[in-house]
C-alpha cells in the first residue's frame, strides 16, 4: 500500500497554495508549511514544540510521515468507527465552539472526511507503536526501584519523598513509558537513515 501522507490529506485552498512553501521532502513526497500548519492547529502531531517553533512543529510532522510508511508496510488492524469518533470529538473539544472549529477546518483547506482520514492514520499509528514497543515489557523489582532512587525528584511532594512502598506503581508506570519514548524515538531516529528526508532553507 502506498504510504498517505498529510500533505494528500490536508489540502489548502487555491490562494493558499500561492503562498504556500515546501518545508521538506520525505521519501520523494512534499510537506508544507501549509501541512504544518494544520497539523499543529488540528492537534495531529503530538510535538512539544513551542508555540510558533516551525522547525520543531515540522520534524513532528516528518517523524509521523516516517512512522506512516512503516504503518502501510505491515497494516495493524484497523481502528473502530467509535475509536475515530472518540478521537475527533477531542479534536473538536480544543475549539472552544463548533463555529471555531468549523472555521479552523476552513482555515486549513481540510474537509470533515480529511481529519477522519487524518486521525484514522494517528490511530493506526499508535496500535502499531504500542504492539511494536508496548507490549510484553514487565521490569523487575530491582529495576522499578532503580529507577525510583534514580528520579526521586518525580515522586516529591512538598518537599517530601515518597515512599518507595506508595509509589512503586507510579514509578513502575513512569519506567515502561520512560523505556517505549527511548525505544520509539531510536527507531524513527533509524527510519530517518533510511528513508530519505530532505529539508529545504527557508
Amino acid at each position: 500500500m502506498v504510504a498517505c501522507s498529510l500533505i494528500v490529506c490536508l489540502v489548502t485552498p487555491p490562494r493558499a497554495q500561492l503562498l504556500d512553501r515546501v518545508l521538506a521532502v520525505v521519501d520523494g513526497a512534499p510537506i508544507t508549511l501549509s501541512d504544518v500548519n494544520a497539523a499543529v492547529k488540528l492537534g495531529l502531531v503530538d510535538s512539544a514544540a513551542k508555540p510558533g517553533d516551525e522547525r520543531g512543529a515540522l520534524n513532528a510532522l516528518i517523524d509521523r510521515r516516517l512512522q506512516l510508511i512503516e504503518v502501510n508496510r505491515y497494516l495493524p488492524p484497523e481502528p473502530s468507527a467509535v475509536a475515530i469518533d472518540a478521537r475527533l470529538a477531542e479534536t473538536r473539544r480544543r475549539f472552544p465552539s463548533d463555529e471555531a472549529f468549523q472555521a479552523a477546518l476552513k482555515e486549513t483547506g481540510v474537509s470533515p472526511t480529511d481529519l477522519r482520514a487524518a486521525v484514522r492514520d494517528n490511530l493506526r499509528i499508535a496500535s502499531y507503536l504500542d504492539q511494536r514497543f508496548g507490549a510484553g515489557y514487565q521490569p523487575g523489582e530491582d529495576e522499578v526501584l532503580t529507577y525510583y532512587r534514580a528520579h526521586q525528584a518525580e515522586f516529591t511532594r512538598a518537599g517530601v519523598v515518597r515512599p518507595y512502598t506508595e509509589a512503586r506503581d507510579e514509578a513502575r508506570k513512569r519506567l515502561i513509558e520512560s523505556r517505549t519514548t527511548t525505544l520509539i524515538r531510536d527507531w524513527v531516529e533509524g527510519l530517518r537513515r533510511r528513508v530519505e528526508v530532505m529539508l529545504l532553507p527557508k
